[in-house]
């Protein structure tokens, strides 16, 4: 029997797809969040977020804004969980060959920006862990914006794009649950890794019983918590332990089948929602010029604007000059760059990041945001127009070959 492609193409279209619209849904969310926080109907923005709700006795009486960090958040670093792992297996990051341009290029990526944000805000209040702030890369703008600007670039240029962001979600879930685990319990730790093997084990005698996993996925998450780890992470781990080959009785492998039900529901609710509650910033003229005064924000923006596309052109430019790896097939260097800004795109990830590590500073977290939505919009515009533009270029360098060829 002829063995069924790991990874389709029209897989990859629904995907993109689905990132594409979520991209837009997310936008629409931070548009009505700014909007709202700027008016003068802005009190009632700051009582939705501080409201709390969820018992107390389970450590749960959280604020909406928390509930969706720590909950909504969950669904989605479990969708990125499931792709990391599909990457890993089965796709584009399966074989050393394949991952090493795309994991280089998001090492670069996040070791320049961090390294700027951290010189920049040196000694500022917050920039011991602030400086995680501009390691990400939002994987449904930037592919938003490449579906829209680059459309009539290869193939390539989207595959390449989105290895680089899922090396990149995996290094920030990193960075999340080394700077922001606090006083591990090691109790809960244990009842986590009885869950997770709890999970494993059912995936590994193929139960396919909802009413077992969602009961155990709660749990998981419950017990992340409690733990001291980011409860997000949890998401990610329950998504590295899902299946991702399918049986010859299976028309889709479980990771497959989830990603399909819960992708929709990541991209156009989870993180929208989240976006609503975390974009919600002063756009003032004084919170405009903190951005631009504040070390911290300073550093968010020159590590997204400037750091992102140095790290990850720069590196691709030392893999491919030092080692056998090759440019995406189809794309020369200016293609490259054009994509390389994109990772400027910080936003979602970059936004919790943010929350996580300046809580205790509110005034330096406003401007921070403010700098994360600056930075992730220029990157978003500087992107597409240089998408734009190789478009163009390349549209006329066909039409002259052809008529040469004519």
């Amino acid at each position: 029997m002829q063995e069924r492609p790991a990874t389709p193409i029209s897989e990859f279209a629904r995907y993109l797809r689905t990132e594409t619209v979520g991209g837009v849904v997310l936008l629409v969310a931070t548009a009505i969040a700014l909007i709202w926080a700027n008016s003068p109907w802005s009190p009632a923005y700051d009582a939705m977020r501080g409201a709390v709700v969820g018992p107390a006795a389970l450590h749960l009486d959280l604020t909406l804004a928390k509930w969706a960090t720590d909950g909504l958040l969950a669904v989605f670093f479990f969708v990125v969980g499931l792709e990391l792992k599909r990457e890993l297996v089965i796709g584009e990051l399966s074989t050393r060959s394949q991952a090493l341009l795309p994991v280089a290029a998001a090492l670069g990526g996040m070791i320049v920006p961090a390294v700027l944000a951290l010189s920049v805000g040196w000694g500022a209040p917050g920039i011991d862990r602030a400086w995680a702030i501009p390691v990400a890369t939002d994987i449904a703008f930037a592919l938003g914006v490449l579906a829209v600007a680059g459309s009539a670039l290869p193939v390539s240029a989207r595959v390449f794009l989105l290895g680089l962001a899922v090396a990149d979600d995996l290094g920030g879930i990193i960075v999340i649950a080394v700077l922001f685990s606090s006083g591990l319990d090691a109790l809960w730790f244990g009842a986590v890794v009885l869950a997770c093997t709890a999970y494993w084990w059912l995936q590994r005698r193929r139960f396919r019983a909802w009413w077992l996993y969602v009961p155990l996925a709660l749990f998981t998450w419950f017990a992340v918590h409690e733990a001291g780890v980011h409860a997000t992470i949890s998401g990610v781990l329950l998504g590295l332990l899902t299946r991702v080959r399918a049986d010859p009785d299976e028309e889709f492998a479980p990771a497959l089948r989830l990603e399909h039900r819960l992708q929709p529901w990541s991209a156009g609710l989870c993180v929208p929602v989240f976006a609503l509650f975390a974009a919600g910033v002063p756009i003032g003229p004084d919170a405009l010029r903190a951005v631009f005064v504040e070390p911290v924000a300073l550093g968010v923006m020159v590590g997204l604007l400037v750091g992102k596309i140095i790290g990850i052109f720069g590196s691709c430019w030392l893999v491919i000059r030092l080692t056998p790896a090759s440019r995406p097939r189809g794309l020369d260097w200016r293609d490259l760059a054009a994509v390389s800004m994109l990772g400027g795109v910080g936003f979602t990830v970059s936004l919790l990041i943010a929350e996580l590590s300046l809580a205790g500073l509110p005034d330096v977290l406003e401007s921070a945001k403010a700098a994360i939505l600056l930075a992730s919009a220029a990157a978003s515009v500087i992107g597409a127009a240089m998408l734009v533009r190789r478009v163009r270029v390349r549209a006329r360098e066909n039409g002259d070959d052809d008529t040469a060829a004519a």
